[in-house]
């Protein structure tokens, strides 16, 4: 309180300090205050602030009302970022949704705005931690969480996996108000997804060419999952970054790789040159196939030849059988001697005339 409302004995009601008597010497204790005075002075204090004077207080302070009621209405205007959405609450209770761009809201404290990211990715690791999200250095720059990153196979196996997801806000309505803890959420749906996957895979396509597979399972039963929570939450990817098995076994496991490798180079060479004999014995058995109906068409050509040859000469033998007896017999001696040296001697030439036909000699001359 100021000290113009303070008596000149110091006490707030002009009463003498201590328990003296007031100022009407009737010393019965400190005199009320006069609060017509006191409501007075504060007008006209408030009024030497204020321009004009008395005649234009009024107006002034209507002025004074009207700016701010315009500023208070003003307040209401607020803008979504591309990247965000606008989440309005009224009395703290979600309202609705708003997209980007200007947007308008009762102003505070009626209403009030949230516009969170939803277009940035973000990162939850399970099974190790980064030294980013750790806090501390341990050297090669990974720590591992063995509580979250050991699970039971389908083999009845152990296998230690890690892995990431990624995800954005496709509802901020809902990310915001129908779960209290988004990452937490996250990362239970997501080992709750992994172990359920590995829980139905074998050892041997985990460690090797199984792990896409294992990811887009994996990938939808975390939306899954988060649907029914109706987190507003979409997962964009999930990536592994190791599959082993645990550390104590780990040399046994990477020795039956190798043996599983062995087998599967021998296999291929083995299915290579099988590839490589097989066509060419089928080739081969082909060339036979086809040889030998080259032979049976030309013996039943023959032979059908051969047959229509007999029957032609059988009906000119029918017809003429000593013309015939007598040019067969020609045809037969001339095969036989075809290749022989020959020599005619007439029987019958009579004494006159030499009984001799050298027919080699004559070749041999007609031809110098």
């Amino acid at each position: 309180m100021s000290d113009d409302f303070r008596g000149r004995g110091g006490s707030p009601w002009g009463a003498p300090p201590g328990g003296g008597s007031g100022g009407n010497g009737s010393g019965r204790g400190p005199t009320p205050p006069n609060i017509d005075e006191i409501i007075k002075e504060i007008q006209d204090k408030i009024k030497r602030f204020l321009p004009g004077g008395k005649s234009s207080g009024g107006k002034s302070i209507s002025l004074i009302l009207l700016v701010l009621a315009f500023v208070w209405l003003a307040s209401g205007l607020y803008r979504v970022l591309p990247d965000e959405q606008g989440v309005v609450l009224r009395f703290g209770k979600f309202v609705k949704t708003t997209q980007p761009g200007l947007n308008y809201h009762i102003p505070f404290p009626v209403e009030t705005v949230q516009t969170p990211k939803v277009t940035k990715v973000n990162r939850m690791d399970i099974g190790f931690r980064s030294e980013r999200d750790s806090g501390f250095s341990t050297g090669g720059g990974v720590a591992d969480v063995p509580q979250e990153s050991l699970m039971l196979t389908g083999d009845e196996n152990i296998v230690n996996i890690d892995f990431s997801v990624f995800w954005v806000i496709k509802d901020a309505g809902n990310f915001l108000f129908k779960i209290q803890d988004p990452e937490g959420t996250v990362k239970a749906a997501a080992e709750t997804a992994m172990r359920e996957v590995i829980a139905k895979s074998a050892i041997q396509p985990i460690l090797t060419e199984g792990r896409s597979k294992i990811e887009v399972e994996t990938q939808a039963i975390i939306q899954t999952i988060l649907d029914d929570y109706e987190s507003g939450i979409q997962i964009t990817q999930v990536q592994t970054q190791k599959a082993d098995p645990p550390d104590q076994v780990i040399d046994a496991f990477r020795d039956v790789q190798a043996a599983r490798a062995d087998m599967e180079r021998s296999k291929n060479e083995a299915e290579a040159y099988a590839n490589d004999v097989i066509p060419r014995a089928r080739g081969e058995a082909q060339k036979i196939l086809q040889a030998a109906e080259a032979y049976k068409k030309e013996v039943v050509a023959k032979a059908e030849g051969e047959a229509s040859r007999f029957i032609a000469i059988y009906s000119e033998y029918k017809n003429a059988k000593a013309v015939t007896q007598e040019r067969m017999y020609l045809e037969t001696m001339e095969k036989v001697l075809a290749d022989i040296d020959k020599v005619i001697i007439e029987k019958n030439a009579g004494s006159g005339v030499v009984p001799y036909l050298p027919l080699p000699e004559l070749k041999k001359k007609a031809t110098n």
